[in-house]
């Protein structure tokens, strides 16, 4: 079942930088004949991008933890192009202040929290799952709905993590998301053989992004970032996920070393090794989490 992206049509979430705009970028070099971007903005070498290819790519801002955003972006692909042909829900967050753990919702006698997640929602939700797990399940039913009401074959492609089959103490919320990311992605990877939809999600380490290196710089040294491995590492993997005749049928794929990829197991897997996987400053910052833990406890 090969599959080239040449002449196809993408909507991908998330790529206003890091991975997923590489993935935008390397499909128009493939050869795809247009791409949608869903994300809440552009940074500015995404936005010259865009403004570079207006023939082929185009923006919509897109809040993927909401359904009416999410199927207005697929609409807006639907009635853009021909067709949609590959979808890629990548948009994630790797757990900040403003949605952790950690950091529990806002009450009366957790004035001071950071947590943008309402304590009082009915029902209540938290935007490291509505990013990281619930947008992608949503997305991957829109996508369906159109492949299969159209009777065409289809291509979807999630940003995963290693962080889908190991622990952290420091970040339980994002773990939860990934493993249960990857489960979903697994699970249906049957649609290939049965249905010619194509599903595989990537799983890299640490990656060079703004998220990590901007958002993240209180915790990550410049030796943590040199380990990291590139978003166009990652962007090469998606890519591989799309083409290659050997995935597409629930396929996780580890990205961890430049160059180097393997696809994990579904039972009997080893621990990823890399240097992406030796970050010391994440370890230092789940040390004093710790210490923090012990003198102050976790107000809620």
């Amino acid at each position: 079942m090969s599959y080239s992206v040449a002449g196809k049509y993408a909507v991908i979430t998330g790529a206003g930088s890091g991975i997923n705009f590489c993935f935008a970028k390397l499909l128009l070099e493939r050869g795809a004949a247009g791409v949608l971007i869903g994300d809440l903005a552009l940074r500015p070498h995404a936005q010259e991008f865009v403004a570079a290819h207006a023939d082929k790519v185009s923006f919509r801002r897109t809040d993927v933890r909401s359904w009416p955003d999410i199927s207005a972006l697929m609409a807006q692909g639907a009635a853009q192009f021909p067709q949609v042909d590959i979808v890629c829900a990548g948009a994630g967050i790797f757990e900040p202040p403003w949605s952790s753990f950690w950091s529990p919702p806002r009450t009366a006698t957790n004035p001071d929290s950071p947590s943008v997640d309402a304590a009082g929602a009915n029902p209540g939700t938290y935007a490291v799952i509505d990013v990281n797990l619930t947008h992608p399940i949503r997305l991957t039913q829109l996508a369906m709905s159109h492949w299969l009401g159209r009777g065409i074959p289809g291509c979807m492609v999630y940003a995963g993590s290693t962080a889908g089959y190991v622990t952290s103490f420091a970040s339980p919320m994002y773990i939860a998301a990934k493993s249960g990311l990857h489960g979903f992605v697994r699970s249906i990877g049957g649609i290939k053989e049965e249905l010619n939809i194509r599903v595989g999600a990537i799983a890299p380490g640490g990656v060079r992004t703004p998220m990590m290196v901007e958002e993240k710089k209180h915790i990550f040294s410049a030796a943590d970032i040199e380990n990291m491995v590139t978003p166009e590492e990652c962007a090469e993997a998606m890519l591989a996920l799309c083409e290659k005749d050997e995935y597409g049928d629930g396929t996780i794929l580890e990205v961890v070393e430049p160059g180097q990829t393997r696809v994990v197991p579904l039972y009997g897997n080893v621990p990823p090794t890399g240097r992406s996987m030796v970050l010391g400053g994440y370890r230092e910052f789940q040390e004093n989490l710790y210490k923090s833990l012990r003198e102050n406890g976790l107000k809620v």
